[in-house]
């Protein structure tokens, strides 16, 4: 029996920042969401779907998952991109919503059952100084984390990506100091920052020497260079890391040249996470068969939906890699609860990022998942259990954001 679909919306909204939001709804009412979010090119996905995916939605049977998807990646010629495979992910994850709907199940049932009774997550602490960092860490201890992420603050520069006081940090509704700033500003044209790599490479390892010693030897910690440094500076780095014991290092080069991880494997037993800003399989190729990392890092909003990064995360199995999915609040609930479904079910899951969203943002969506004991337990109601208020959606109209720009002290424009 087929299921025609009747309707292909693109909802944009920003309750505190952007989401762009995929409904599909099909000639029997079943309604299936898809988040379509890439933060600082909102519209450019919102266009891609309004303009080239949706009318090609009409009619179609929302059975047809995995036809739809390669209809819409093969079909185009050009294939791949954060926009292509973003407007992709949210098609995919509202046909699992509205499959799942129809079955009558949470989602995660489709996709094999559960695995696990729950998903460790890991909180954001992050302070520009020891004083400011011990706080945060500390607030996240109190609100159930069990693994933390440590980003701190360099001398000599007012601002460092992660860091919620920095100067050109902008908190979240929440109104706390907690990393929940959209880094994406309300401006004419992008921020810029300026970044220092050798300051860093010799203040990080002596915070981590502090945190771990303040903090203990169980406490995982986690740490983001965010693409930032060389092959060979990151192969320095995750050396001089190893007496502190961290669950991973992340995004230590641009990874886009797969052989580059060759040089940081060969130095350093620190765990690297990649693939935040990769988007297909083929990004992670060379990476997986010569085992140069233990964490994939992609979303399933960023990655081809479900769909897209099942077939990733069974790939990555093969070579006792796991996940750790890319998760902090420019992921809207919608594409949270597609990772939490798919990360309970998968065999191989690692870690899951976790960042509360606003008030607003939660009023907008009404998710079904908890947090509770340092873990993300899906909703029990069928498909994603998400749900999108058109009322509070346009109460909060899209607004013109950029994400920063980084130099280098000479002036270069180097990595973000």
């Amino acid at each position: 029996m087929t299921m025609p679909i009747a309707n292909a919306e693109v909802l944009v909204s920003n309750p505190g920042r952007n989401f762009v939001t995929l409904r599909i709804t099909t000639d029997d009412g079943f309604v299936g969401l898809g988040d379509a979010t890439l933060n600082g090119r909102e519209l450019a996905v919102a266009a891609y779907l309004s303009e080239h995916l949706a009318p090609l939605l009409i009619g179609r049977d929302a059975h047809l998952i995995e036809d739809t998807w390669q209809y819409l990646y093969r079909g185009a010629y050009w294939r791949r991109g954060p926009v292509t495979m973003a407007a992709i992910a949210a098609v995919d994850t509202a046909l699992w919503d509205i499959k799942a709907k129809v079955a009558g199940l949470p989602l995660y049932q489709l996709l094999g059952g559960r695995s696990r009774s729950g998903l460790l997550v890991y909180g954001h602490a992050s302070g520009m100084d020891l004083h400011e960092l011990y706080d945060s860490i500390r607030e996240q201890l109190a609100e159930g984390y069990r693994a933390i992420r440590v980003q701190t603050g360099v001398p000599g520069l007012a601002s460092v990506y992660g860091v919620a006081s920095s100067a050109n940090a902008s908190v979240g509704d929440g109104g706390d100091r907690r990393y929940d700033y959209e880094p994406a500003r309300r401006s004419a044209v992008p921020v810029e920052e300026s970044w220092d790599t050798r300051a860093y490479l010799r203040h990080v390892p002596t915070v981590l020497e502090a945190v771990r010693n303040e903090f203990g030897p169980e406490l995982p910690l986690l740490h983001d260079a965010h693409h930032r440094l060389t092959p060979i500076q990151a192969a320095k780095l995750g050396k001089a890391v190893e007496p502190y014991d961290l669950f991973w290092l992340e995004d230590v080069t641009p990874a886009e040249n797969q052989a580059a991880l060759r040089r940081v494997r060969e130095h350093t037993t620190t765990p690297l996470a990649i693939g935040e800003v990769f988007n297909t399989i083929w990004d992670y190729r060379e990476l997986f068969e010569e085992q140069l990392i233990d964490y994939v890092r992609s979303a399933v909003t960023h990655a081809g939906g479900i769909t897209g990064l099942r077939r990733i995360l069974d790939y990555a199995a093969i070579y006792q890699i796991k996940s750790g999915v890319h998760g902090p609040t420019d992921v809207s609930p919608v594409g949270l609860a597609a990772a939490i479904h798919l990360g309970i079910a998968i065999p191989n899951f690692g870690i899951q990022e976790y960042m509360r969203h606003s008030p607003a943002t939660d009023e907008l969506f009404r998710p079904g998942y908890t947090f509770a004991d340092g873990m993300l337990t899906p909703g029990e109601a069928p498909g994603l259990g998400v749900d999108y208020d058109d009322a509070v959606g346009q109460a909060h109209p899209y607004q013109a954001a950029y994400l920063p720009v980084n130099r280098l002290l000479d002036g270069t424009v180097h990595d973000w």
